[in-house]
């Protein structure tokens, strides 16, 4: 049977000026937690948050590869320390905000150890435009939606259709290049129920883990992608029905399950769903 690699669902944003929230995030639960030097910090305290931040990564001895920092964009005046900074505090994960460019990206991985995990922003018209090149990029591990600026850049509502076709082509690019599935924006709200619509509706777009901007966001989204017992169970029998009839050399391909054919592509959505079970 296929062995996975479990996939981060949840990413927490912690402002990269706040470094006595840095371990209270990492033992919230959350599989990542994002140090932000971006939108969280103001101009004014943009050096004290690099600072803060290279500091505690020189001390800890958290887990680096649950540990992302977000670095200011490639046109900013901030982008160059943040740069200098990664240098110094390899191997964590950076978030790149605002990216839209495949050269962009190789850019900041010159300065990441190769096996960290460096995730591709997408929240301007011009990212996604490139947003394929972007995902077919060897240096991106994975796509995410910054929905709050998207808004801003095209000027439209958070129930616009523009939006929806934005979410769907990063979520397409992400399967083309073969990438997990996207990572969706935040939802300002704290409340619960919303965190969990907005999940599900993402999840409806392709999309499989969510940034969130407060711990109790975290369980909501979980909750949100969680397989239900029934589908859990109809995933593991498919999974056990398939390895069986290859250890028994019965394998041709295709093979029936409660009286349904199942082929490859019914197996991986199996597969898929054991994965999101298992975290």
């Amino acid at each position: 049977m296929t062995q996975f690699k479990p996939l981060a669902f949840t990413y927490l944003f912690v402002p990269g000026n706040r470094p006595d929230r840095f371990d209270k995030a990492l033992a919230s639960g959350a599989d990542r937690i994002i140090l932000d030097l971006e939108d969280a910090v103001t101009p004014a305290d943009k050096h004290i948050a690099l600072e803060a931040v290279a500091s505690w990564l020189a001390q800890t001895q958290a887990d680096r590869s649950r540990v992302l920092v977000r670095v200011n964009d490639v046109t900013t005046a901030w982008f160059s320390s943040d740069m200098a900074m990664l240098l110094r505090s390899q191997p964590c994960g950076v978030m790149l905000s605002k990216c839209e460019s495949a050269e962009q990206v190789r850019a900041v991985r010159a300065a990441m150890a190769a096996e960290a995990e460096l995730v591709a922003l997408i929240e301007t018209a011009k990212g996604i435009a490139q947003v394929q090149s972007i995902a077919d990029s060897p240096d991106v591990s994975r796509l995410a939606l910054g929905v709050m600026d998207l808004m801003v850049d095209l000027d439209v509502p958070n129930d616009s259709a523009t939006l929806t076709y934005a979410a769907s082509q990063i979520s397409i690019a992400s399967r083309a290049a073969g990438l997990p599935p996207p990572i969706a924006g935040v939802t300002a709200a704290i409340d619960v129920l919303q965190v969990t619509s907005d999940m599900r509706i993402a999840m409806g777009l392709g999309f499989g883990a969510k940034m969130c901007i407060h711990p109790t966001q975290l369980a909501a989204v979980r909750d949100a992608l969680r397989p239900t017992s029934a589908d859990t169970d109809w995933a593991q029998r498919i999974l056990q029905a398939w390895q069986d009839s290859f250890a028994s050399g019965t394998g041709i391909g295709a093979i029936q399950v409660d009286g349904k054919m199942v082929d490859r592509p019914v197996v991986l959505r199996a597969e898929r769903l054991v994965a999101r079970a298992a975290g």
